[in-house]
């Protein structure tokens, strides 16, 4: 069986949390074994006839966790580019990579919340357009060029990130649209997929997969160069109620075996990664799912049998 990298999502729009408590959590996250933490990137939701409510921002976020934290990866789940100029997007990003000692993973994606763009004037048209202009400008930046670009949406003059980034982080992109992975899959280091758009389950994962190979190879690009993620949703308490379940998704639930099996057949159908999303997500319930970590051998450790 192929080796799993574990990652958590942190609290996004689940409830109220400060500051305090997310350094605890990621302190927890790195003390049990994960092997990344990710934050939402929203600025308001406004649907489902629920009050309004929104994660803090996402890149002060990951500033901070960067400095409370030492071994994990982090990284947004995922950026919206259209949140920020595309020049600006990736000078924060080569910042938080710098604080971080070279842990991010800059993952990118076109957003899809409607209300929270016309909320804050963001244009919600033509947004895949967008994001490959955006696109474009962010990585080529981050991997050092100095860049001249006129597009129909963006425009940068002679930039150069300075001082110069360390290195490269590596970019993901979370979409499963063609033309988004058409325009992304030839540049990024990994693809996520959001535990709803697989139903979270192997067969589900093993058929975006398949989708994914076939993108890059339209792409003229090597399928394995692209490492695959798939967010996973665990449901460790059915009563918290903290994340509504979806009709069509399969939870992984039970004890931490159980759990970890069903990270195995995650593994199994593709995954290289696998991002829990878990409901109730806190400190005590990362400590719980340590014992699915050891379960799977540690993190990063699922072995063939």
């Amino acid at each position: 069986m192929r080796p799993l990298r574990i990652g958590v999502q942190l609290p996004e729009v689940e409830r109220d949390v400060r500051w305090p408590e997310y350094a605890a959590m990621a302190r927890a996250a790195e003390e049990v074994g994960f092997d990344s933490i990710w934050v939402g990137d929203h600025l308001l939701y406004r649907r489902d006839g629920r009050p309004e409510r929104a994660p803090w921002d996402a890149w002060t976020l990951l500033a901070g966790l960067a400095s409370a934290t030492e071994r994990v990866a982090l990284g947004p789940l995922v950026a919206c580019t259209a949140f920020h100029r595309p020049g600006v997007l990736a000078r924060t990003a080569a910042a938080v990579d710098e604080i971080s000692g070279g842990r991010l993973v800059v993952a990118l994606g076109a957003g899809w919340n409607e209300a929270e763009f016309r909320a804050f004037g963001i244009p919600f048209d033509q947004r895949v357009a967008r994001f490959e202009e955006a696109f474009t400008i962010v990585r080529r930046l981050l991997t050092g060029e100095r860049v001249t670009f006129a597009g129909a949406y963006e425009t940068v003059a002679d930039a150069v990130l300075l001082p110069a980034p360390a290195r490269r982080p590596p970019l993901m992109v979370g979409a499963t649209a063609p033309r988004m992975l058409a325009a992304t899959l030839p540049h990024v280091d990994a693809w996520n997929i959001w535990y709803e758009w697989y139903g979270n389950t192997p067969e589900g994962l093993a058929a975006a997969n398949r989708a994914v190979d076939e993108a890059a190879r339209r792409a003229g690009c090597d399928p394995a160069a692209i490492a695959r993620s798939a967010c996973a949703l665990v449901v460790l308490d059915r009563a918290a109620r903290e994340r509504p379940l979806t009709e069509g998704v399969r939870p992984l639930e039970g004890s931490p075996e159980r759990i970890a099996a069903g990270l195995r057949d995650l593994a199994e159908a593709g995954g290289d990664e696998a991002i829990l999303v878990v409901s109730p997500i806190t400190e005590r319930s990362i400590r719980l799912l340590g014992d699915t970590l050891a379960a799977l051998g540690g993190s990063s450790q699922v072995r063939d049998r």
